[in-house]
């Protein structure tokens, strides 16, 4: 499964704004206004796009912005693609090929999640240092070469995840580090699935950004990924779980996370360019 939308969108996209990007952002639930930040911002809709599929899920956009974040330029993708609306892992490829196609180096994932730890609730952000494969599938399936046997011991890079730590500080902002498992969804889990991720050493659980790491990776990007938690997973409180309380309290965490991620940009590009010099 070679192929190269990724390439045609990001001819789409220069061509509109001619840039040097130098990071992509993926941005999940409640970081609409986060996106509204971005200067100069050009906006892209996926219909407009080569082999983006549309996004069908409430609260996510469905569009590309370029445009500057701290003065650099980036690459936003405001609202993802999900296994669970095509049946198919990789629905992000062409978005995260389009990232490394426009030269961003760094790849910045953000979603939603489901709290496993109590003392880490909604509201709350956990930047992800490993993550659980529970779908079992892999957006790599059907690549023939064998660029497809992807390393993924290194996969969340700990630069980026310094920088993440470093920002948090700067921000005073209370930021945890765990585990993130991947379930297909679209429906959420079980009491005995939560059980059994919390015996296999997962801190949060959600329904994506395992794609987006393996194929940031396949495309040689540097990876962070980071959770805004919004409740606490199935059979922690005994309430039923909806996508409904997902929009709402997303935005508590989206907060903090606006306030982290330009410190994070702007290092990364700093660090970078002393690297170039």
């Amino acid at each position: 499964m070679t192929t190269h939308l990724g390439t045609v969108a990001a001819n789409q996209i220069m061509e509109l704004r001619p840039a040097a990007y130098k990071v992509g952002l993926v941005l999940g639930s409640g970081l609409g206004d986060f996106a509204a930040s971005v200067e100069d911002a050009v906006h892209v809709p996926f219909a407009r796009l080569q082999g983006f599929p549309m996004s069908t899920v409430s609260g996510h956009a469905g569009e590309m912005i370029v445009g500057r974040i701290a003065g650099v330029d980036v690459v936003v993708m405001s609202g993802r693609l999900h296994y669970y609306e095509q049946g198919d892992a990789a629905t992000m490829r062409a978005p995260i090929e389009t990232f490394a196609a426009l030269g961003c180096s760094a790849l910045v994932l953000t979603n939603s999640a489901g709290s496993l730890d109590p003392d880490m609730g909604p509201g709350e952000l956990m930047l992800v240092n490993d993550h659980i494969n529970f779908a079992g599938i892999n957006p790599l399936f059907r690549e023939t070469s064998d660029r497809r046997f992807v390393g993924m011991v290194n996969a969340y890079d700990e630069e980026l995840a310094g920088l993440f730590r470093q920002a948090a500080v700067a921000e005073q902002v209370r930021l945890h580090e765990g585990v993130y498992m991947w379930f297909s969804g679209p429906s959420f889990e079980t009491k005995a699935e939560i059980r059994a991720a919390r015996i296999l050493g997962a801190d949060a659980v959600g329904m994506s950004t395992v794609p987006e790491v393996i194929l940031g990776r396949f495309f040689d990007m540097r990876v962070a990924a980071i959770s805004t938690i919004t409740n606490l997973a199935a059979g922690m409180t005994g309430d039923e779980l909806s996508h409904a309380e997902t929009k709402a309290v997303a935005p508590q965490g989206a907060e903090k996370l606006a306030r982290i991620l330009p410190r994070v940009i702007a290092a990364y590009a700093g660090e970078r360019s002393q690297a170039a010099a």
